[in-house]
């Protein structure tokens, strides 16, 4: 056989070799590393503590679909409700802290999360004269707080803004007893200002409640009736600005 007709091959062989070794070298060196779901929590924590809330969130996710540690995983969730609270997405947060209290009802942070759920609808109430979904929110996550929870750290401060959620109640049935007032439509302006009433009888405001409903009563043609809501206004609120009005109304219409 004729070597030198061989020979000449080899070049011919080695090129398509060394060309699949190198992309081999190369694929092999530029691969992405894994990350262990630890570090990625690590870095989510310092995404939070910088407030960048969105980073932090795409990042705790991540965490919780690595299924690799029940521990973790519930830690994300937390967190995540926690930078959608911080962040200012009160709606999302309410609904990532009931969730984490569906999924875990026993677990440490199940108080944390409802009271944090009960901040959320409250962060959410802009006034007395808007939607008052967010308040009545408010106060049956917050009653179920100290009925769960009457001990809690947090207690003392729920109490405090479930007073404020109440109060913004009564301003709205007062408002809408106003508005009934207003419009000379009594009868409705009565039953709304009764109704509050008897829905907060503790409420420091109603001696706006019974000046209201006082001249409600007259307007209506029932003297007797507004005799007796002023009535209850002087007793009761002695030093209310509402009372020389009700004197001064009943100068005018008796």
């Amino acid at each position: 056989m004729n070597v030198s007709r061989l020979r000449p091959l080899y070049p011919t062989l080695l090129i398509p070799l060394l060309f699949v070794a190198g992309c081999g070298l190369f694929a092999s060196s530029t691969a992405p590393v894994s990350r262990s779901p630890e570090s990625m929590a690590r870095e989510a924590e310092e995404f939070q503590s910088s407030r960048r809330f969105e980073d932090a969130i795409a990042q705790w996710r991540k965490v919780k679909e690595s299924y690799i540690s029940p521990e973790l995983i519930t830690l994300a969730e937390i967190k995540i409700a926690d930078a959608q609270f911080d962040s200012g997405n009160y709606i999302e947060a309410a609904a990532s802290y009931e969730e984490f209290r569906k999924l875990h009802p026993n677990h440490e942070k199940s108080a944390y999360a409802l009271y944090r759920q009960g901040l959320s609808y409250f962060s959410q109430i802009h006034g007395f004269d808007t939607d008052q979904t967010p308040v009545s929110n408010t106060v049956t996550i917050f009653e179920s707080f100290l009925r769960l929870y009457p001990q809690s750290e947090y207690a003392e401060e729920v109490r405090n803004k479930l007073e404020a959620a109440r109060q913004n109640q009564v301003q709205y049935e007062i408002y809408v007893g106003q508005f009934y007032y207003r419009t000379e439509k009594y009868t409705s302006a009565i039953k709304r200002l009764e109704d509050a009433l008897k829905r907060y009888p503790r409420s420091p405001l109603h001696d706006e409640t019974l000046y209201y409903l006082g001249k409600a009563y007259i307007k209506a043609g029932d003297k007797v009736g507004g005799r007796e809501a002023f009535q209850r206004l002087f007793n009761e609120f002695r030093t209310s600005k509402y009372v020389d009005e009700a004197r001064s109304f009943l100068d005018k219409n008796f």
